[in-house]
C-alpha cells in the first residue's frame, strides 16, 4: 500500500514535470514566432501607400506594421510624443526640426525616404511667363511651409529674398524684391489649397504634392512648374530618441530603402514623388 502511494506520487510528480516542460516549450515556441507590432502614423498619400507596400515584406520578418492615417500635420507628432505611435512618416526635415524646437519633442530622424516636390498650379495660365504683373499667388498659411515656397519662387526668378537670412524660415516679410508686384496670399490652410486651385481662386496656387496626389492631380503633368528634385525637404520616419536603433525601426528603413520599394515609388508616381536612400 505504501509502495502504491509512493508510486502514485512519483507518477503525479513526473506528469507535473512533463506538463510544465511541455508548457515551457510551447511558450518558448510562441516567443520565437511572436510578431512585433510597429504602429506608425502617416499621411494618406503617398506615405500610407508606401507603407502598405512595405507591410507584407516586413511581415516576413515577423513585424506587423499597423498604419494609422492622418489628415493634418499636428496630431502625428502629438501621438508619437504620447506613445500612441511608435513612429510617424509624414513630415520633411525642416518641419520636424521646427516641431522639435517649438514643442520640445524628444524626437529623432530615423531616415529619409522620399521627396515630394511642391508645385505651382494654375487653371488660368500654362507657364510662369504668362503670369501677369500683380498676379495673386496663393500659398500655405503654415509658417513652416512658407520658407520652402518662397525659395521656390526665388529659384524660379519671381522674387528675391533678403541676404543673410535662414531661408528655410523665411516669411513674406523677408522678400527683398518683387519686380512683378506679385500678391502673395497667405491665408489658406495647406489642406485647402487644392480646393482653391479647383475653384480658380487667385492666378496660381502653390500646393504640396501629397495633397495634390491625394486629390487626383499629377504634379508632373498638372503643375506649371515643380521644385527641383535636389530639394533638402526630404520626408522622413520620425521616432522618439532612443528608438532609432530598435530592430523594428531598422528593418522598416531597410525595406523602405530597398530597390523594390524605390522602384514602386518611381513607377507609381513617375517623378511626382522621388525616392531617396539616406
Amino acid at each position: 500500500m505504501k509502495f502504491s502511494k509512493k508510486l502514485a506520487a512519483g507518477l503525479v510528480t513526473a506528469a507535473l514535470v512533463l506538463s510544465l516542460a511541455a508548457c515551457g516549450s510551447k511558450d518558448d515556441q510562441a516567443g520565437d514566432s511572436k510578431e512585433t507590432t510597429l504602429k506608425i502614423g502617416a499621411s494618406n498619400v503617398p506615405h500610407a501607400k508606401i507603407l502598405e507596400k512595405a507591410k507584407p515584406i516586413l511581415a516576413k520578418e515577423g513585424i506587423d506594421l499597423e498604419i494609422e492615417t492622418y489628415q493634418d500635420y499636428v496630431l502625428p507628432n502629438k501621438d508619437l510624443a504620447s506613445k500612441e505611435l511608435d513612429a510617424n512618416f509624414f513630415q520633411h526635415i525642416p518641419y520636424l526640426e521646427s516641431q522639435i524646437k517649438d514643442n520640445d519633442y524628444d524626437f529623432i530622424n530615423a531616415g529619409g525616404v522620399h521627396i515630394e516636390p511642391i508645385g505651382i498650379y494654375s487653371k488660368k495660365y500654362k507657364s510662369l511667363d504668362e503670369l501677369p504683373k500683380g498676379a495673386t499667388i496663393i500659398i500655405s498659411n503654415s509658417v513652416s511651409d512658407q520658407g520652402r515656397i518662397l525659395q521656390l519662387l526665388e529659384t524660379k526668378g519671381l522674387i528675391t529674398l533678403k541676404k543673410g537670412i535662414n531661408k528655410s524660415e523665411a516669411t513674406v516679410k523677408d522678400i527683398e524684391s518683387n519686380p512683378r508686384e506679385l500678391k502673395i496670399d497667405t491665408k489658406t490652410a495647406p489642406e485647402m489649397l487644392v480646393q482653391m486651385y479647383k475653384n480658380e481662386e487667385g492666378d496660381a496656387v502653390v500646393i504640396n504634392s501629397n495633397y495634390a496626389i491625394d486629390a487626383g492631380l499629377t504634379p508632373t503633368e498638372d503643375a506649371i512648374t515643380l521644385e527641383d528634385a535636389e530639394s533638402p525637404y526630404v520626408n522622413v520616419v520620425a521616432v522618439r530618441k532612443g528608438d532609432e536603433n530598435s530592430k523594428a525601426i531598422v528593418a522598416l528603413l531597410k525595406v523602405l530603402h530597398s530597390k523594390e520599394i524605390q522602384d514602386y515609388i518611381n513607377t507609381e508616381w513617375a517623378g511626382s514623388v522621388v525616392p531617396v536612400n539616406k
